[in-house]
C-alpha cells in the first residue's frame, strides 16, 4: 500500500477541528444548578422582637379626657343656644322715622335759608321677654350736603314688646347758600318737592335668656320728602339696620 499524499491528511486534520468546534457550539453549557441572583443571595436583616409592653403616658390620657370633655360641652351648648333661639326667638330693637312735618321753608334775597321741621323717631323693640337699652344716639339732618342740626338722645330703656317716641323740633335760621344752592332752594319750590336726609347710629342692648346679652350697633339713613306748600311729609318706611 502506497503512502497517503501530505495534502489529503492536511485536509482531513481542517474537517476533523471544524466539526468538533461545530459540536461544542451546540451542546448547552453546564449548569451546576439554578441561576440566583444577587439580591437573594443577601441576608435578610434580623427581625427585633420585643415582648415588653408599651405604658401611655398618664398626661396623654388626662389630654385626651379633657378633649372629649370640652367637645361634649361645646355640643351641649351649641343645643342650648339653638333651643333657645327657637325659643326666645329673639329680634333686633329698631330706630325708625314715624312721623314728620315741614313747618318752614324760605330764602331771602341775600340767599339765606330758613328751615323749620318736626321730626318723630320712634325705638321699637319686638322681643317678648326681654327689655332693650338704647345708647349714643345721634342723628345729623341735612340739606343740599348743609348740616342743619344734630338730634341726640340720653340713653333710654324700651320695655319688652314696646315703643318709645321722640318728638325734636328743628328750628335753623339763616343758613348761608352759594348760588348753585339758592337756584336749588328756588326749583324746590317751584316744584313743590324738598329733600332732607337724616343719618346717624345708636346702641343697642339686650338680654335673651340664657343666651346672654346681644349688643349691635344700628344705623339710619332716612330720605325725607316734603311738600313745601303746605309741610306734608311723604311717607316711605325708613328704619334703622344692625351694622
Amino acid at each position: 500500500m502506497g503512502k497517503i499524499p501530505k495534502k489529503i491528511i492536511l485536509s482531513l486534520k481542517i474537517l476533523s477541528n471544524y466539526l468538533t468546534n461545530f459540536k461544542e457550539q451546540k451542546s448547552p453549557p453546564d449548569v451546576d444548578g439554578p441561576t440566583k441572583s444577587p439580591i437573594s443571595d443577601r441576608p435578610m436583616p434580623p427581625k427585633l422582637i420585643s415582648d415588653a409592653k408599651r405604658r401611655t403616658h398618664p398626661l396623654v390620657w388626662l389630654a385626651a379626657v379633657l378633649c372629649t370633655v370640652l367637645s361634649i360641652a361645646v355640643i351641649i351648648g351649641g343645643i342650648v343656644i339653638f333651643i333657645g333661639y327657637l325659643v326666645i326667638h329673639p329680634r333686633i330693637p329698631t330706630i325708625s322715622v314715624l312721623d314728620a312735618h315741614l313747618d318752614n321753608f324760605q330764602n331771602d334775597i341775600a340767599g339765606r335759608l330758613e328751615v323749620q321741621l318736626t321730626i318723630v323717631v320712634e325705638a321699637e323693640n319686638d322681643n317678648a321677654k326681654a327689655h332693650a337699652s338704647f345708647s349714643d344716639s345721634s342723628f345729623f339732618l341735612h340739606f343740599l350736603g348743609i348740616k342743619i342740626a344734630q338730634l341726640v338722645a340720653d340713653p333710654f330703656e324700651v320695655r319688652k314688646n314696646s315703643s318709645l317716641k321722640f318728638h325734636y323740633a328743628v328750628v335753623s335760621n339763616s343758613i348761608p347758600l352759594n348760588p348753585e344752592q339758592m337756584e336749588k332752594v328756588d326749583s324746590d319750590l317751584k316744584a313743590d318737592l324738598s329733600r332732607f336726609d337724616l343719618v346717624g347710629n345708636t346702641r343697642v342692648q339686650w338680654r335673651v335668656g340664657l343666651l346672654g346679652s346681644m349688643k349691635y350697633e344700628c344705623h339710619l339713613h332716612c330720605d325725607l320728602k316734603f311738600h313745601p306748600s303746605n309741610g306734608t311729609y311723604l311717607r316711605s318706611p325708613c328704619s334703622s339696620k344692625a351694622k
